[in-house]
């Protein structure tokens, strides 16, 4: 039981970073961005590890994606009332841009990933990445839309941990799926009160 839990401390260790990360998002709580920086950094080195070259990469761009949504989340403010961003639906004119952008990344990711690597994922690791680089962007800028594309990454990401053998990740990214949906139903009845009351 020892060798098994000192082999698999660095798995422990993130997954309670990241238990307290998605308490924090499904409050919305500006915390969760000081998580957002330090639980990253750790799982740079556990998945280069488990040979996710992808996810490694994906971890040290969602470190500094950590301090842009500190810093959207904290300093930038509404034009009308000066008050902090509100939780709100993606606007339409997003979806479109969001959509290319997502199929140029994931086709990046990929090449990048059977160019310079021995990744036996590729598909699938640049499919979540580039996946991720939208659900982090959209959760900088506080739109419900974001737990959809999480619900999505989380539920990819918990077959790749299992297959990968990183349990504790994927027990993680399986309970992230069921918290997504609440994440969703919460942000979705807050961002309807916000609008009603524009």
């Amino acid at each position: 039981m020892m060798a098994f839990l000192s082999s698999q401390w660095l798995d422990i260790l993130t997954t309670i970073l990241g238990l307290i990360y998605i308490w924090l998002e499904y409050r919305a709580h500006i915390a969760l961005w000081v998580i957002g920086v330090i639980m990253p950094a750790l799982d740079i080195v556990l998945y280069w590890q488990h040979g996710l070259y992808g996810d490694a990469g994906m971890a040290c761009y969602y470190t500094f994606a950590a301090l842009y949504g500190f810093y959207v989340w904290k300093f930038v403010k509404t034009r009308k009332k000066k008050e902090s961003l509100p939780i709100i639906f993606m606007p339409r004119r997003q979806y479109l841009p969001t959509i290319v952008f997502f199929f140029v990344a994931w086709a990046a990711v990929y090449y990048v990933l059977i160019t310079w690597t021995d990744s036996t994922v590729p598909l699938l690791d640049s499919f979540t990445n580039a996946l991720s680089f939208v659900g982090l962007w959209a959760l900088a800028r506080k739109y419900v839309e974001q737990w959809v594309f999480w619900m999505v990454v989380d539920g990819v990401c918990t077959f790749l941990y299992i297959k990968k053998g990183i349990p504790f990740k994927a027990m993680l990214y399986g309970l992230y799926v069921v918290i997504a949906i609440a994440g969703y139903l919460k942000w979705r009845s807050v961002a309807k009160t916000v609008k009603s009351d524009q």
